[in-house]
């Protein structure tokens, strides 16, 4: 599949270093040549010399026109997967292959192509009627030439709703597929929080909250109208870092200015967060931001001393007022590095079941659903080990006392912001009443709590 405007975009970025690509049964013979299959046989210096070995998958290919690249590709069990990068930039000097962004999404693009054709290998005819299907799965998954779906199994494989090239000319490229039906939309926001808390005068703790809305939009008609707001609670601090979806149509540009890297002040953007759309026929992320919450929602504080063969522990966790105490799990895993397995244990909950994991190197502390009236748990418990094998976790950055409690929990129907869809606020221009269903919640994501008796690795502030 080619996209025009991606080989436009590349002519405009790459200058006089560009290389135009070329025909497809040109390209697969210079692809098969670099590759190796075809003359495999005959030294070819241009290829075949010392100077020239490929670490990685991507290519440069000799043209007529020079050297195109960069040209990802590699073979796996019979088959060819390839694709040309766009480089948002100049070719000479060659950049780092870490700072081309359309690698790894390239790369994503066709690992899922892989991951969709490879059960079929040995299935002619089902591979032959699976490559067939894969240019209007890209439709779907690539529709304007960057990757929007790598899940390519995922996409929707009834192709009798799926257009080539859309019949009205108002529908835009990312509407594949059309829906009957009652008009419904799903949206649902995400919020994660990452911790380090350190429980030490002259380290400071650090949390950051990173939110994601997502949306699926089941509406009829070629080009449909959606406009959802986001609200925020009075005094609830604002969204920041906010980048938004494609197919949003207008947003003010306060609101995409509003930095994180920046300290919190009065011109900052306090809403209201409303987002004009004409969605995608699937599921998709309507925007992302992050928030300078206040606090964290469970405040730890974990202490690990050596004495002679054994180590005493002692956890203390405590959940913020503020915090809705209705979990769909809340655990915390406390890891034992470069130890051998736990060949002793005595141990003292105030609340949950404590559990040894199968391999004798983990303690899993099940706190459940709630926390007790008084919002604190404690743990304390002395452990002692036995020789270590090959098999118990190994640390570089965990050595000696240096060590962490991870907690792992999500909280249904919340978010740490506050923030929520106004079920009210979201409009739909098309005839009859639709269906609006909105969740939310919090999910841990890194949340470690480190000794305060040993050195930790320490960030000072929020990147």
């Amino acid at each position: 599949r080619r996209y025009p405007t991606v080989e436009l975009r590349a002519q405009t970025f790459n200058g006089s270093t560009h290389v135009p690509i070329p025909s497809d049964s040109a390209f697969l013979k210079a692809l098969l040549f670099e590759l190796r299959l075809v003359d495999e046989h005959v030294f070819v210096e241009q290829r075949d010399t010392c100077t020239r070995i490929n670490h990685s998958c991507v290519h440069s290919v000799s043209t007529a026109a020079g050297e195109l690249w960069p040209v990802l590709a590699f073979h796996k069990s019979g088959l060819i997967y390839a694709c040309v990068p766009l480089v948002e930039g100049s070719l000479e000097p060659r950049p780092p292959l870490l700072t081309v962004s359309g690698l790894s999404q390239g790369l994503a693009l066709l690992l899922g192509i892989m991951d969709y054709v490879s059960p079929s290998r040995k299935n002619e005819a089902e591979l032959s009627a699976k490559v067939g299907q894969l240019r209007h799965l890209l439709i779907q998954a690539c529709p304007l030439g960057t990757p929007l779906n790598t899940n390519i199994r995922s996409l929707n494989s009834s192709f009798e709703d799926i257009q080539e090239m859309p019949a009205d000319k108002e529908q835009p490229a990312w509407r594949s597929c059309s829906y009957k039906g009652k008009p419904q939309v799903h949206v649902c926001i995400t919020e994660k929080v990452k911790c380090m808390q350190y429980d030490q005068r002259d380290v400071v703790d650090t949390w950051q909250v990173y939110g994601a809305v997502n949306c699926k939009c089941d509406i009829e008609g070629s080009a449909p109208n959606v406009t959802l707001s986001l609200a925020l609670p009075t005094n609830a601090p604002p969204l920041q870092d906010i980048v938004v979806h494609h197919c949003v149509t207008s947003v003010d540009p306060a609101m995409l200015m509003s930095t994180s890297a920046e300290p919190l002040h009065d011109s900052v953007y306090n809403g209201p967060y409303k987002f004009p759309f004409i969605p995608p026929s699937d599921s998709f992320n309507l925007c992302y931001y992050t928030s300078q919450v206040p606090v964290p929602p469970i405040l730890g504080c974990y202490q690990l001393v050596e004495e002679g063969s054994q180590i005493k522990i002692t956890v203390n966790l405590k959940l913020h007022e503020s915090i809705k105490n209705s979990f769909e799990y809340c655990e915390a895993r406390i890891p034992f590095f470069n130890r051998g397995p736990i060949a002793q244990l005595e141990y003292k909950v105030s609340y949950g079941q404590l559990d040894l994991s199968r391999e004798k190197s983990l303690l899993v502390w099940v706190i459940g659903q709630k926390f007790p009236k008084s919002l604190e748990v404690s743990l304390t418990g002395t452990v002692s080990f036995g020789t270590a094998g090959k098999e118990h976790p190994t640390d570089y950055v965990c050595t000696g006392n240096t060590a962490y409690v991870k907690l792992y929990f999500r909280i249904p129907d919340f978010t740490l912001t506050g923030c929520y869809v106004d079920q009210h606020s979201v409009q739909i221009f098309v005839p009859g009443k639709p269906k609006i269903t909105a969740s939310r919640e919090l999910i841990s994501s890194d949340y470690y709590i480190w000794n305060s008796k040993a050195p930790a690795p320490m960030v000072y502030k929020p990147l």
